[in-house]
């Protein structure tokens, strides 16, 4: 009834303002509309068909309040954006990447890629107690996306002088308090008013921590009663409470908690718009960021329903001239020019370490696609909450940039992971991480591995950003296992199999100097201990290897690959040369100095959407003569050896041994559904005594194959494999469970 009289009256109003208007050309009644849009996730896409139709309508939208999903869509139309553009910016992304903050591979450090790959949960350590994560996701890509979407408003801290006035609503989550947002940067009240607890990180905001709005206040209508508006239209996207029979898992029951208090006030604040909608969003829920197009149409649906009072608005509205109707246009491509770079809120780590993540400096030019790229390899250290930052566009085409960061309060972790394989069988993780724990930019890790073979991993990494990183590591790697030792040897014991005890202890000191962490250099000093023997009938112990290895060595190391599991595009190249000058002295024997090289280079690139191709080479060579430690062995699936032992199907573990190889791989990798792989593998190596040995290393050529299942799993790739040669007609199961480590 109430919007029957509405209608009426703005009918007649617009009647007689019609008359009017022949008799005074300048009277008329300047009627002003306020929007308010409700929160309600993936459910608020709505909001932009509503938009749409107001658009379409002439209706002059003049005050937009908004709470969560309402306030990102409301805060985009109050910046000059139009509904379609709106759309178009939404129908672009993919909200599951979006929201889970996903950083491609390419963004993370070396010492991430080659150490940091092997978690499969990690948990913060605060005060010296294990906890859990506040949220599953900082939110720093929704951030980045807001915030490029809105620089030219970067200089507006006031939201009444916008291009359409606005408001938002977020929560204090340590009192309960509902705070309104109407001053300050647009992208981090609009980031606070959205960040529903466990899902996104809390924002800080001038000494206070903030949630999502909806707790407290999902329909923010009161607010814009307050505000110089003469009609108010509210779009409530906000579901109803449930029944118990819906009520059969614990997300919905959070849900339901969480809304009481929403639904309370729903009432009142129905009766307080003029004009209210609500779109028939059964069904949605506000994680349905796959039916955004059904959303959207379902907002147009609702608004036209409206359309006879939105045209009769529309009438007794001033239109503004075209040169004052501001319109965004946002071209990806356009080029930042970089003139000064500013950094706030950094206590940790260096200016320079930071710049080195960005990969920025000052007089760079570059794209806001690329400049968002820069932000994921900052976030991807893991050692910051959020960067916020601000453009200034000066006069001569260039941009201050206004860095402020917000460091991580977690500097110590422990992460969690389990394995199981052929060789190294079960064991299970224990990781101890501390960052800054002696200087700026360093972190100290500590892997611990205990189930059937005892193993550790201990690392200490100076990151000094652009300067060269000092890095210090100590690797203890055992296994048992039936092989022969040195197939060259004339010892009548070495050419049989033993159950042979493998230990290895190699520590390291090196200098890195990396380029935007896909190349790098790595030069050090190693030492080795090696202690390899088997037991005889009467247990006692027969050495193939004890004592001391010295060492300098070089590294040369390119890694695209966008992951490091079921590969789909990317290079990847390890070389190194080692010199060994030194050893400590075993049965009276001293050896001479040797020298290693070795090289893998691998290549892979993605076919017909889900076909991917990967090719692989390696190859390596012995000079001088070196103890059995240090040949190369090939044969079996592991993927984490140690010393020279290499992978290859179709033979048992170090079956194929000799001082050089060249060695070929080819696989194809098909998913056939998200994150279920079959492959297909092929392999051919040649081995001699001297590296390619004028072709001789291929006068007796050994040939494998595998077929196998894979699954990316959470706790890392799941695999079965089965490989057989046509060589010796022998044939293996292959497991792998869990990371490799």
């Amino acid at each position: 009834m109430k919007n029957t009289w509405i209608l009426l009256f703005l009918i007649f109003s617009s009647f007689v303002f019609s008359q009017e208007k022949q008799e005074s050309k300048d009277y008329r009644k300047d009627l002003k509309v306020g929007l308010v849009l409700s929160g309600g996730g993936a459910k608020g896409f709505a909001h932009i068909g509503v938009l749409k139709v107001l658009d379409s309508l002439g209706v002059r939208v003049d005050y937009i309040g908004g709470t969560s999903a309402g306030a990102m869509i409301g805060g985009l139309y109050a910046s000059g954006y139009n509904a379609k553009q709106i759309d178009s910016i939404i129908n672009s992304y993919n909200f599951d990447e979006l929201i889970q903050d996903n950083i491609p591979r390419e963004k993370y450090s070396f010492y991430q890629k080659q150490n940091s790959e092997k978690y499969a949960l990690t948990l913060p350590i605060k005060n010296w107690k294990v906890g859990l994560p506040v949220a599953l996701s900082k939110g720093q890509n929704i951030l980045n996306e807001m915030t490029k979407l809105t620089k030219h408003v970067h200089n507006v801290s006031n939201f009444k002088k916008l291009p359409i006035p606005f408001y938002c609503v977020a929560t204090d989550i340590e009192n309960g308090d509902k705070v309104v947002m109407e001053k300050g940067f647009l992208p981090l009240a609009v980031k606070a008013s959205g960040a529903f607890p466990t899902l996104l990180e809390p924002v800080e905001i001038d000494g206070k921590l903030l949630v999502d709005g909806g707790i407290v206040d999902n329909f923010p209508i009161d607010i814009m009663k307050n505000k110089d508006v003469d009609v108010i239209i509210g779009v409530d996207v906000q579901d109803k409470l449930e029944k118990r029979q819906a009520l059969d898992s614990a997300p919905k029951m959070i849900m339901q908690i969480i809304s009481f208090q929403m639904y309370d006030e729903d009432v009142q604040n129905k009766n307080n718009t003029d004009i209210y909608m609500h779109p028939n969003i059964k069904g949605y829920s506000v994680i349905s960021f796959d039916k955004t197009k059904e959303l959207i149409d379902l907002g147009e649906k609702i608004a036209l329903e409206d359309a006879d009072f939105l045209e009769a608005i529309a009438i007794q509205q001033q239109k503004k001239p075209v040169q004052q109707q501001k319109r965004v246009k946002l071209h990806e491509k356009e080029y930042i020019k970089i003139n000064k770079i500013k950094i706030h809120g950094s206590k940790n780590y260096t200016r320079n370490y930071i710049l080195s993540k960005l990969n920025l400096k000052e007089n760079d030019s570059l794209t806001y696609k690329q400049f968002n790229t820069s932000i994921n390899g900052l976030m991807a250290t893991g050692n910051f909450k959020s960067v916020d930052y601000k453009f200034t566009f000066l006069k001569n085409n260039k941009t201050d940039i206004d860095f402020n960061v917000k460091e991580s309060e977690i500097s110590n972790s422990l992460q969690l992971s389990a394995h199981y394989d052929d060789l190294f069988k079960t064991g299970v993780l224990i990781n101890f991480t501390s960052k800054h724990a002696l200087t700026n930019n360093d972190i100290f890790s500590a892997d611990f591995i205990i189930g059937d073979n005892i193993r550790f991993n201990v690392d200490y990494l100076v990151d000094n950003g652009y300067h060269w990183q000092i890095g210090v590591n100590s690797k203890y790697t055992s296994f048992k296992k039936n092989y022969i030792i040195d197939k060259n040897s004339t010892t009548t014991i070495f050419n049989t199999p033993q159950s042979i005890k493998y230990n290895d202890l190699t520590n390291q000191f090196y200098l890195l100097s990396k380029f935007a962490e896909k190349f790098a250099l790595k030069i050090g000093a190693k030492h080795k201990y090696e202690r390899i023997f088997t037991n005889n009938a009467i247990n006692q112990k027969i050495f193939f290897d004890n004592r001391n290895y010295f060492s300098v060595f070089g590294n040369v190391i390119l890694d695209t690959y966008d992951r490091k599991y079921f590969t789909k595009k990317g290079w990847y190249f390890n070389g190194s040369y080692d010199i060994y000058f030194a050893s400590s002295n075993y049965n009276n024997v001293e050896l001479e100095t040797f020298s290693i090289i070795k090289a893998k280079l691998g290549y892979a690139q993605t076919f017909h959407k889900n076909v991917t191709l990967q090719l692989q080479t390696d190859l390596g060579s012995v000079f001088g003569n070196s103890s059995p430690s240090f040949i190369y062995s090939l044969g079996g699936n592991n993927q984490n050896l140690v010393n020279n032992y290499k992978p290859f199907y179709g033979y048992e573990f170090a079956s194929l041994q000799n001082k050089a190889f060249i060695k070929g791989q080819a696989k194809i990798q098909y998913e056939f559904l998200k994150k279920h792989y079959l492959n297909l593998i092929g392999n051919a190596a040649g081995l001699n005594s001297k590296i390619f040995s004028n072709g001789t290393a291929f006068d007796n050529l050994k040939t494998g194959y595998a077929i196998g299942y894979g699954y990316d799993s959470f706790i890392g790739p799941l695999e079965l494999k089965y490989a057989w040669s046509p060589d010796n007609n022998q044939n293996y199961w292959h497991i792998n469970i869990g990371f490799w480590f």
